[in-house]
């Protein structure tokens, strides 16, 4: 497995910042954002588990997109306005 140095990433245009060959993929902010994701379905396995969720497919599955998502998606939004912020500052 090829690692990636820092020189052969990319300069992203508007942030100045260097991203991944995928566009910016591996980010600190995607992987605060991955992190607090795991947590989020780890958390709705619990409750799954202790019988918080009917045991259809369906709802198994909206219950995990949603415990997983919601928290990837504030956590990745958090984590990348601090990382504006700081670069701003």
């Amino acid at each position: 497995m090829e690692t990636l140095k820092t020189d052969d990433l990319k300069t992203d245009d508007r942030s100045g910042q260097k991203v991944g060959p995928a566009g910016g993929w591996g980010g600190l902010p995607v992987r605060v954002g991955l992190g607090f994701g795991a947590v989020g379905l780890l958390l709705t396995v619990v409750g799954i588990v202790r019988g918080q969720v009917p045991l259809a497919p369906l709802n198994l599955a909206i219950a995990l997109s949603i415990g997983g998502g919601v928290w990837f998606v504030v956590a990745w939004a958090v984590a990348a306005a601090a990382v504006d912020v700081e670069k701003d500052g």
